[in-house]
């Protein structure tokens, strides 16, 4: 198979930078698991609330997650379906 050179990569691009924080990377990786609101999050990762929120805003800036509000709750769910195959692929079988 030959490949093509006119592929644009730009957004696949994008995702892999976004993801290649090792923080944000466990993030989709727990949130590709389940639904989750921040406090879940920082909880599970032991971080401050502050740094969690700022790497969910970026996620969600850049189409890989979106936020469900709940009553107070927002909660997070992994919604770019490259990044779910990126995540995918790094877990164990």
């Amino acid at each position: 198979m030959a490949f093509d050179k006119s592929m644009n990569f730009s957004a696949d691009a994008e995702v892999l930078k976004v993801l290649g924080h090792p923080i944000r990377l466990k993030i989709v990786a727990g949130l590709c698991t389940q639904e989750c609101n921040v406090k879940h999050i920082w909880e599970c990762l032991g971080l401050p609330q502050a740094t969690v929120s700022q790497h969910l805003a970026l996620l969600k800036n850049k189409g890989i997650i979106d936020g469900k509000r709940d009553g107070v709750e927002v909660h997070y769910s992994v919604i770019n379906e490259f990044a779910k195959r990126i995540i995918n692929s790094l877990l164990p079988r």
